[in-house]
């Protein structure tokens, strides 16, 4: 099952210092507040706190009670005068001035102390001084940038920042991000070489070299190489395709958080949901988690199989050596046997909701979006779908599918499946599709575009073979992209009809050979060019931006030149991640994934709708 690596990969670099900083300096803060306190947790705080201090942890720094702070007024239950201490992102801690005000009515007077997370701006303290309560307040800042995931998985835990910056133009997540550079280049670097592309990855950049300037530098043996930064918007058609790797399957339909997931009673075959942590320790899920969905349910077979035997070698067993069986292999067995059954209980699940919505057609629809053939049937696939009012996500999806894979809508087209969409979903869409409009997701072609003027744009980029095109062994790559779209596409298209699912060629078995993502190859072609060198035309296309830095090293050639930082500004799937773990094993390389979150199709549209603020 597992892929055949080509050549030794190097080991990763251990990313639990990061979640001992992170706990240390929370520590830290709480005990700035001595003695017994109430800690009140902002919703989307919980699971990223809980992989880095739990309960017991807080206990233990005289943390009295936790409450979670949501969208509504936040009440001490405590009559005692304990001191409040308040664990925010920026998104709710507007509700903080409300439970100062409330105590005071209330004749109860306590210290109270904000922590900001990943840190404090300005205007923070100047609502508390227009409200009232400066003067009764400490305030200060729980610098969490990175939650390592996994081995090679680290988040900054902020949703948020895609539609922040790419839709709203707000730069405040770009220092945080800097940031978070600045700390693994402290703790693991020197970074060899720096690429990028797009214009936030540029001032993550710059705002990373400031603080290295600022700070003081010292020698140290560098444990990753080279960092590779790319803005989300330089591909959003790869988040948009179906994902049918089977981590990215499970994300989409069971939503993994912060590493964790809940399988429902469907999958567990109890009257209960499970919370499961998905990671590398999970054995089972170790072997899956990359493979194409079609190639799991022979695995897990063949591991019942192997699991079976392995509980069978008991029969004729005497006393010692069953004694040794039960003290160093039982436990084991029965710990894979129950992953194992969750695993087979989440593929039956997920076979049974995508055999519902008729997944096979919706996956040929998508191949012919990206091979541009039958646009017309995909059209009429896509109103059945609006209009059957299967999911609104899903036709919104299928929407900006269709226009970035061609260029745009006709007019006509647009106004058709924009008024389909409304009368089925409601009015109140109007804002997000000027949302999506404005992000370059889902457009009308300019007046005066034609598809045959568009049709000869294309044929002159394909004909060209100085424009737009990578060489890719056999394969061609090809840039599509006409001047008033900012969002270009680049595509592989196999040439023959059958692929090998089973022992994959390239990155495109994360689409079922179909498409390969822009974003991974991107990456690839850079670090086989060592630089951006012969992809003009290609960053042309996709507006630009694009830097390579070669920093300060000893020039000695060490196993950290093949560990690779890559860092998504506006989220990365887990398919993104499954394809860099390919070209890993490929080119004898690891990649290590940080982004500001885990995104998918349906995270990405969410936060475009108009109500999502």
């Amino acid at each position: 099952m597992a892929h055949s690596v080509r050549r030794d990969a190097p080991e990763l670099p251990d990313f639990s210092l990061l979640k001992r900083l992170a706990r240390d300096q929370l520590i830290y803060l709480l005990e700035q507040l001595p003695g017994r306190k109430d800690l009140f947790i902002e919703a989307d705080l919980m699971s990223p706190l809980d992989r880095i201090a739990n309960v017991t942890t807080l206990k233990q720094h005289d943390v009295d009670k936790l409450y979670k702070v949501e969208h509504k007024p936040i009440v001490s239950t405590s009559d005692q005068t304990v001191r409040g201490c308040f664990l925010y992102p920026l998104t709710n801690w507007f509700l903080f001035p409300d439970v100062v005000n409330a105590d005071k009515a209330f004749g109860r007077f306590r210290r109270y102390k904000i922590i900001f997370s990943p840190q404090k701006f300005y205007a923070c303290e100047n609502l508390l001084e227009e409200q009232g309560i400066f003067g009764d307040v400490t305030t200060d800042e729980w610098s969490f940038y990175l939650l390592p995931l996994d081995d090679d998985i680290i988040s900054l835990e902020l949703p948020e920042f895609f539609r922040d910056y790419f839709l709203e133009g707000d730069q405040r997540w770009v220092r945080t991000a800097g940031s978070a550079l600045h700390l693994l280049h402290s703790v693991y670097g020197p970074f060899s070489k720096v690429y990028g592309i797009g214009r936030c990855s540029k001032m993550a950049y710059e705002s990373w070299r400031e603080q290295v300037e600022e700070g003081e530098q010292r020698a140290r043996q560098a444990e990753i190489g080279n960092v590779f930064l790319i803005d989300r918007d330089v591909d959003l058609v790869t988040p948009l395709c179906s994902q049918v790797v089977y981590e990215g399957l499970v994300d989409d339909i069971f939503r993994i958080k912060c590493g964790c997931v809940e399988f429902c009673p469907d999958v567990t075959s109890s009257d209960k949901s499970i919370k499961v942590m998905l990671n590398s320790q999970d054995k089972v899920f170790n072997e899956i988690r990359n493979e194409h969905f079609s190639q799991v349910f022979g695995f897990l077979s063949q591991k019942a199989r192997n699991l079976q035997t392995a509980y069978d070698k008991r029969s004729g067993m005497d006393i010692k050596q069953m004694k040794t069986f039960v003290s160093e292999e039982l436990k084991g067995l029965k710990q894979e046997h129950r992953l194992l059954s969750l695993h087979i209980g989440a593929s039956e699940s997920m076979m049974k909701k995508k055999t519902k919505q008729d997944f096979q057609e919706l996956l040929k629809t998508e191949h012919s979006l990206l091979e541009g053939f039958e646009i017309r049937e995909c059209i009429s696939y896509i109103e059945e779908h609006i209009n059957r009012q299967v999911s609104m996500v899903e036709s919104m999806r299928l929407l900006c599918l269709l226009s970035l894979t061609e260029n745009g809508l006709l007019p006509k087209d647009y106004r058709s499946l924009k008024n389909q969409f409304l009368q089925s979903y409601g009015i109140e869409h109007l804002l997000t599709f000027s949302n999506l409009k404005q992000l370059g997701l889902l457009v009308e072609q300019q007046p005066g575009e034609t598809l045959t003027v568009m049709e000869s744009r294309v044929g002159k980029l394909v004909n060209d073979k100085t424009a737009g095109q990578i060489q890719a062994g056999p394969n061609t790559v090809t840039v599509f992209n006409t001047g008033w779209v900012p969002i270009p596409l680049l595509y592989l298209i196999q040439s023959d009809e059958e692929y090998d699912l089973r022992v994959p060629r390239d990155m495109a078995y994360i689409f079922s050979g179909a498409y390969i993502p822009l974003s991974c190859k991107l990456i690839e072609q850079v670090l086989e060019r060592d630089g951006w060198t012969g992809l003009e035309e290609v960053t042309r296309m996709l507006n630009g931006h694009e830097f390579a830095v070669t920093g300060k090293t000893s020039g000695v050639k060490t196993d950290s030149q093949r560990i690779i930082l890559v860092m998504f500004l506006g989220g990365c799937t887990f398919s993104e991640i499954s394809a860099l773990r390919f070209l890993g094993r490929e080119k004898g390389l690891k990649f290590i994934v940080v982004t500001t979150a885990i995104t998918n199709s349906a995270r990405l549209l969410e936060s475009m709708l108009d109500n999502h603020a």
